[in-house]
């Protein structure tokens, strides 16, 4: 296996020394005040504290000779080379058509090496350095049996990068955030598909999508329950005949994925090790993570 980067290589958290110097208003406070401001203030009003400014940051920590698996690349996947191979629930001839259908560039879908319509990654008969997902995982069924999975793909020592849509500032704004006993008890009735709840949060109770509005305060009005829309959503949900729907299954934000990822590491449900978690940054409608198998 390709020697991965130890995880002090990793960017903090939070660096006191970037937080300082990205903020001259805060620039005569000592360490431990500058992350009491951040934990008072700063996390809420989405101030830098690292490196990393964008997904570009985060993503350039994936070392590029590393064998690397992608999940759900679409038309824009974030690794590329012949070390990267891609995984979808649809062919490339499908995504082709799916790009066609909301006005994307079709050229950027790379070669699909490995396909399941229900999203089984166990269906992937080889194993790599690094997992790759961005904004997928909130998509499975099984929060558990998701990150199993993937710690299945990984080789020892391996690294699941993922990318996810903090509900606060996409469309799911109005939507509940999703607690440990929602995990468990989809875990428990071995969730493959999404049930009619996701759908219909999906589809009937979400708002825009616009980030910087969300950031500013304008969440858009509450979804209304407009029956045109339940009812598209019931109608989407009973022709699906149990194939896999394109919705969210899990609403997170930081906080409630370090809570639960802290669990599920607890009670024995995940044995992938929680290394980074990086907070939404102003107008930003994601987080990262990072999370590592055992040697």
């Amino acid at each position: 296996m390709n020697a991965l980067p130890p995880a002090n290589d990793l960017p903090l958290e939070f660096d006191a020394a970037c937080y300082r110097s990205t903020y001259p208003d805060l620039s005569v406070m000592s360490d431990e005040l500058l992350l009491s401001h951040y934990r008072q203030w700063g996390r809420a009003e989405g101030r830098r504290t690292n490196s990393l400014r964008c997904r570009g940051d985060f993503t350039a920590l994936i070392r590029p000779h590393l064998s690397a698996l992608e999940i759900g690349p679409f038309n824009a996947p974030i690794l590329s080379g012949p070390q990267v191979r891609y995984f979808d629930v649809l062919t490339k001839p499908e995504l082709v058509a799916r790009a066609g259908e909301h006005g994307l560039d079709p050229s950027t879908i790379p070669d699909i090496h490995h396909v399941s319509p229900t999203g089984d990654l166990d269906s992937i008969g080889e194993t790599f350095d690094v997992v790759v997902s961005s904004h997928n995982i909130e998509h499975s069924p099984d929060f558990i049996h998701h990150l199993a999975c993937v710690e299945r793909r990984l080789k020892p020592g391996g690294r699941y990068f993922v990318i996810v849509p903090d509900k606060r500032y996409c469309f799911d704004y109005y939507i509940a955030e999703s607690t440990i006993a929602d995990v468990l008890d989809a875990h428990a009735s071995a969730r493959r598909v999404h049930t009619l709840r996701a759908v219909i949060e999906h589809v009937a109770l979400t708002t825009h999508n616009g980030c910087v509005r969300h950031w500013a305060g304008d969440h858009g009005p509450a979804p209304a329950l407009a029956t045109e829309r339940v009812a598209h959503a019931l109608e989407l949900y009973r022709n699906s005949a149990g194939r896999y729907l394109d919705v969210h299954a899990w609403y997170f934000t930081p906080a409630s994925m370090r809570a639960i990822m802290a669990m599920l590491v607890a009670l024995g449900h995940c044995r992938l090790r929680p290394l980074r978690l990086y907070d939404t940054l102003r107008d930003h409608n994601e987080f990262w993570m990072v999370l590592e198998k055992p040697a």
